[in-house]
């Protein structure tokens, strides 16, 4: 029986969101209501976060889970973490996923020395939102420059803020960008139709995109007017161009 529990709220083409790291299944409302006349909308607390704080696994694992809980393909959009993990699903579950979308993802980091400088500082900051819990972390991690252009509303606070600093740290752990296998070398088998989301003003994220459309041979689509965080940033245009890309 799988540890996590999906949540439904529509009728017709299944579609899972996989929200990213701080958030939660209740994040995101405004664009996941954009959405909606795609579909059912599926939601779920990935592990360390919301109703699944005390649930700890990794990426690959967070992928069996999600397979494990699905009774029937479904088509996967996920954002940042929620993107990685949704890459994860695509590649080890390829019967289960019909479309693949991701915002703000990547295939990982191409060295090891990379991964393992990025795993150590993901734990040492691991360590610093314990000390200071979720509330400070919270308002340190929106500062961010890759958040610049992302409103924080009152209702996407109170979601974050419904986490624990224990849940968010064993994310940050076990399913940081530092604990990633490069998956560039097996993009080329991605078999179903991919769509590869950036903000255009986030650079680094756009080239990213760049990089997982060459490989899966999918398609790369940039949102004007967003940072990172696309989907919270233009939510509108965020979502014209999934429902476009699961038609």
């Amino acid at each position: 029986m799988s540890l996590l529990d999906l949540h439904h709220s529509g009728s017709g083409t299944p579609i899972l969101f996989l929200h990213g790291f701080t958030q939660s299944r209740t994040s995101a409302s405004d664009f996941r209501e954009l959405l909606a006349p795609a579909g059912d909308i599926i939601t779920v607390d990935l592990p360390g976060h919301g109703d699944h704080a005390t649930v700890r696994s990794n990426l690959a694992d967070t992928a069996d889970l999600l397979a494990a809980s699905l009774s029937t393909p479904v088509a996967v959009v996920g954002y940042s973490l929620g993107g990685r993990i949704a890459l994860h699903l695509a590649l080890r579950h390829p019967h289960l996923v019909t479309h693949l979308v991701t915002i703000g993802a990547s295939a990982g980091l191409s060295s090891a020395e990379a991964r393992a400088a990025r795993q150590q500082r993901d734990d040492a900051l691991a360590s610093h939102l314990i000390a200071v819990g979720v509330e400070t972390f919270l308002e340190e991690w929106t500062r961010q420059p890759l958040f610049a252009h992302t409103r924080v509303t009152s209702a996407e606070r109170t979601s974050r803020l419904g986490n624990t600093a224990e849940g968010l740290a064993s994310s940050l752990m076990l399913a940081g960008t530092g604990t990633q296998e490069w998956l560039a070398p097996a993009l080329p088998s991605l078999a179903m139709p991919s769509t590869f989301i950036a903000g255009a003003m986030d650079m680094r994220f756009s080239r990213h995109a760049r990089l997982l459309a060459a490989g899966a041979s999918g398609r790369c689509a940039l949102v004007a007017g967003a940072g990172h965080a696309a989907h919270l940033d233009q939510p509108a245009l965020c979502a014209a161009l999934v429902r476009r890309a699961l038609a």
